[in-house]
């Protein structure tokens, strides 16, 4: 029995007409007559009752239609299946992600990867940020992830989003009144900010800055994630830099201000992944990333804009 003999008796049954089933499939009907014969003598059976009017299909046709169909549409997920696999659009891929720029980026990336390569299984791994998920990449506990620039050697990275930084505050507070302000007003201020042994991108850029305007940033209390950053601004822990896309939490007496100066540090903020990784699965995502998550023209072309796996 082969799955041509199968297809061209499922064309007939559906037909009920040699002729109409041939054109079906693109070939003469001699050559459908003779598959559907040799699939009789395979099977020892009669299929259909043929007449010079009208074809029927007997018993034990009806009997073999479902399990054919049933056969065939097993044998296109095979191929199928396999097809994916050589274009790496079947495995997993993990990536990392934390803080506002990647709750942003990542819905916008997860809802293409599910959509256009539903063979592979992302898995997400919150609360990896920049400095340790470097480091899971480079030693291959990890396949992506957001990360800020630079990156480190033998990481290839992406640039998919350039973030400026704000200053998030209670709206009882004084500096609240302010359209903007400078990072020198803040030197006897306390900060909550994000974990120091996580390598947050922007507790580095947030302590850099203090330290240009002249003082060491007095740190009240580290949160895990932005959400948790912006609950402690609230009940008024502390005042914390932020990037531009945490303006998307919306959490109740918490405001947003600029920074003062023309030097305000913007961080640019990428997919990163190991250099000449061969996952297949990886290039798809990667793939489906770079459609979705295009990089800012001020960014392409250059050398970390524009990494390739």
């Amino acid at each position: 029995m082969e799955l041509r003999h199968l297809s061209g008796f499922v064309a007939v049954a559906e037909e009920l007409h040699f002729g109409r089933a041939a054109e079906r499939l693109h070939i003469a009907q001699s050559p459908l007559s003779q598959q559907i014969r040799l699939l009789e003598r395979d099977l020892g059976v009669r299929l259909f009752d043929r007449t010079t009017r009208s074809v029927r299909l007997t018993s034990a046709g009806r009997a073999l239609l479902e399990p054919a169909r049933h056969l065939l549409a097993e044998a296109s997920a095979v191929r199928r299946t396999v097809l994916a696999a050589h274009l790496g659009e079947v495995g997993r891929v993990t990536l990392g992600f934390a803080g506002a720029s990647s709750y942003s980026a990542l819905p916008v990336l997860t809802r293409a990867v599910t959509s256009e390569l539903p063979g592979i299984e992302l898995v997400l791994e919150g609360q990896t940020y920049t400095g340790e998920a470097l480091g899971r990449i480079a030693d291959g506990s990890l396949d992506i992830g957001f990360v800020a620039l630079p990156v480190r050697r033998g990481i290839s990275a992406r640039v998919v989003r350039v973030e400026r930084l704000l200053l998030a505050l209670p709206d009882s507070h004084p500096l609240a009144e302010r359209t903007e302000v400078a990072i020198a007003e803040l030197a006897r201020e306390p900060f909550v900010t994000f974990p120091q042994a996580r390598g947050s991108a922007v507790r580095e850029a947030m302590v850099q800055a203090c330290h240009e305007a002249g003082f060491a940033p007095r740190i009240a209390q580290e949160a895990p994630d932005s959400y948790n950053l912006l609950a402690l601004v609230g009940a008024g822990v502390g005042l914390a830099v932020v990037v531009s896309s945490a303006r998307n939490i919306q959490l109740e007496h918490v405001v947003f201000r600029p920074l003062a100066g023309d030097d305000v540090p913007v961080l640019p903020i990428a997919l990163g992944w190991r250099t000449g990784d061969s996952s297949a699965a990886l290039a798809a995502v990667l793939r489906v990333a770079e459609q979705v998550l295009p990089t800012p023209a001020e960014f392409e072309g250059t050398a970390e804009g524009q990494g390739t796996a």
